[in-house]
C-alpha cells in the first residue's frame, strides 16, 4: 500500500472511490511479496502493481466491479492447467489477493494512516480478508492506540497485541482468530500490513567504497548513516545520497543508538585504532549483519585484538569478513553489490550460488520459515 499510498489519498480526498488490490499471500516464485497494492480509481486510472504484468488486467476488473458494488472479495492465481499464459502466473507462483472499495465512508482512517506513514512513525493496518465477520473493516494500529475496528472488541485487542509485535520485526503476514479474537480458531483471516520506519544501514569510514555502498543501501530502501572521525573525509558534499553523515569516533556513535534486529553495519576503515573498540561494540548489538572490510591478513589481526578484550568466539562467528560474496569484484561499485548480496543472502538464508547449478524454490523466506503457523502465537 505504500507505493500507492499518495494517490490513494488523492483521490479519497477528491470524493473518488477506488478499488484496492493488495498482495495477502504468497506461495513458490510469487512476483511480490505481501502488501503490494495496486490501485483502480473510479476514473479508470491505476496506480501500482501486484504481479509485476501477470495478473494486472484480472485484478483491474475486479477492482472495477468492487467500485461498482461488489463486495469486498479475496482471489486466488497461480498457473493455469492448460495454458501457462491464460490468467495466471508465468512465473509458476501462486498469490492471494484482497480486492475492497476504499471512499472516505469506508476507511475514514486512511488519512492518518498516510500521514504516520509519511512522518515514518510505526504504525500497521489490519483488515479481515476472509471469515464470517465483517470482511474489509479496518483497524489501523500504533505502538499507543488504536483506530477503526474489526468488529468487536475483544477481536480488536487480540489483533492489536499481534499487530504490535508484528510492527516490531517489520513483518507483514495474515493470522487467524475466532469470531472473538481467540486464537485457538481460524474463522477469521485477518492481514496485517506492517509499515516500519526503514531499517538502518550503519556505514563506518569515509572512504571510496563507503560513497558506492550508500548508493547501494539507498537503493535497497535503507536509511544510511556514514560515521567517520576525520572531519575532513566525512562530509555531506562527498556522500549527497546518505541521509546522515556524522563525524565522531564510530564507537561513541555506535554507543548512543538504536540497533534492531533489521539493523546492518559495515565497517569499512580497516584501520584496528577505529575497528576494534567499534566491533567490540557492535558485536554486543543485534544486528542483522555486520560486514568486514579488510584482508585475510588484516581479518586475523583483528581477531586476536579482539579475543585479547575477551570477545567471544561466539560473537567473532558473526562478523563477514573479508566482506561481501565472491563475485570477483574489483571496484567500489562491484564491491557494494558484493556486500548487497550478502546482506540480501543473509537476511533470506541465499546460498549465494547461481540459480541455475540449484533445484527448487528460487525464493527464500527465513521469515516465514520461522513464523508460527495457523493462528499465531
Amino acid at each position: 500500500m505504500r507505493d500507492v499510498m499518495t494517490d490513494l489519498v488523492a483521490a479519497v480526498g477528491e470524493g473518488r472511490r477506488v478499488g484496492l488490490v493488495t498482495v495477502v499471500g504468497t506461495f513458490s516464485s510469487a512476483p511480490r511479496p505481501p502488501g503490494a497494492s495496486m490501485a483502480v480509481i473510479d476514473t479508470g486510472e491505476a496506480v501500482g502493481s501486484v504481479s509485476g504484468g501477470c495478473i494486472e488486467g484480472a485484478v483491474y476488473e475486479l477492482a472495477r466491479e468492487v467500485i461498482d458494488g461488489r463486495a469486498p472479495t479475496m482471489q486466488r492465481y497461480g498457473v493455469s492447467d492448460d495454458d501457462a499464459f491464460a490468467v495466471g502466473l508465468t512465473c509458476g507462483g501462486t498469490i492471494d489477493v484482497f480486492v475492497e472499495p476504499v471512499d472516505a465512508e469506508v476507511f475514514p482512517e486512511l488519512t492518518e494512516l498516510a500521514e504516520s506513514i509519511a512522518a515514518a512513525e510505526p504504525v500497521a493496518v489490519a483488515t479481515v480478508v476472509s471469515g464470517p465477520g465483517a470482511i474489509g473493516s479496518h483497524l489501523v494500529v500504533w505502538p499507543d492506540r488504536v483506530a477503526g475496528s474489526l468488529g468487536g472488541q475483544r477481536l480488536d485487542d487480540a489483533v492489536a497485541d499481534d499487530a504490535r509485535g508484528m510492527l516490531d520485526q517489520g513483518r507483514t503476514g495474515t493470522r487467524r482468530y475466532g469470531a472473538d479474537g481467540e486464537r485457538r480458531k481460524d474463522e477469521l483471516e485477518v492481514f496485517v500490513q506492517s509499515f516500519a520506519p526503514p531499517p538502518r544501514m550503519l556505514v563506518f569510514g569515509a572512504i571510496d567504497f563507503a560513497a558506492a555502498v550508500v548508493r547501494m543501501g539507498k537503493f535497497l530502501g535503507y536509511h544510511v548513516t556514514v560515521c567517520d572521525a576525520r572531519p575532513v573525509f566525512a562530509t555531506e558534499r562527498r556522500f549527497p545520497e546518505a541521509d546522515e553523515v556524522v563525524v565522531s569516533w564510530p564507537h561513541d556513535y555506535l554507543d548512543g543508538v538504536e540497533v534492531d534486529a533489521r539493523t546492518v553495519i559495515c565497517v569499512l576503515t580497516h584501520d584496528p585504532k577505529f575497528d576494534v573498540p567499534l566491533l567490540e561494540s557492535a558485536l554486543r548489538t543485534p544486528a542483522a549483519y555486520i560486514g568486514v572490510m579488510g584482508s585475510r591478513r588484516t581479518h586475523a589481526d583483528r581477531l586476536e585484538r579482539l579475543r585479547e578484550r575477551g570477545v567471544s568466539e561466539a560473537d567473532l562467528e558473526r562478523m563477514f569478513s573479508p566482506v561481501g560474496l565472491d563475485i570477483g569484484a574489483r571496484t567500489p561499485e562491484e564491491t557494494a553489490v558484493s556486500i548487497a548480496a550478502e546482506i540480501i543472502a543473509t537476511r533470506w538464508g541465499g546460498t549465494g550460488r547461481s540459480l541455475r547449478d540449484l533445484s527448487g524454490p528460487i525464493h527464500h523466506d527465513r521469515l516465514a520459515e520461522s513464523e508460527p503457523a495457523g493462528d499465531g502465537p
